[in-house]
């Protein structure tokens, strides 16, 4: 192999993996914003209308 072969080579492979890991940080991203908007959903939600109002004493 030829030293211009070897460069086309290696550059082609940098751009695949800056492209991977710019793709991976965008996924990574909206992965993190959706958990968020899940968790303030949730916050918001209305609480269960039997929660805290009654004890099962049968066993």
């Amino acid at each position: 192999m030829d030293i211009a072969a070897i460069s086309m080579a290696m550059s082609t492979t940098s751009l695949k993996q800056q492209s991977s890991l710019a793709l991976m940080d965008k996924v990574k991203g909206d992965a993190e914003e959706k958990g968020n908007q899940m968790v303030e959903m949730l916050n918001q939600s209305a609480p269960h209308p039997d929660l805290g109002n009654r004890i099962d004493l049968k066993g």
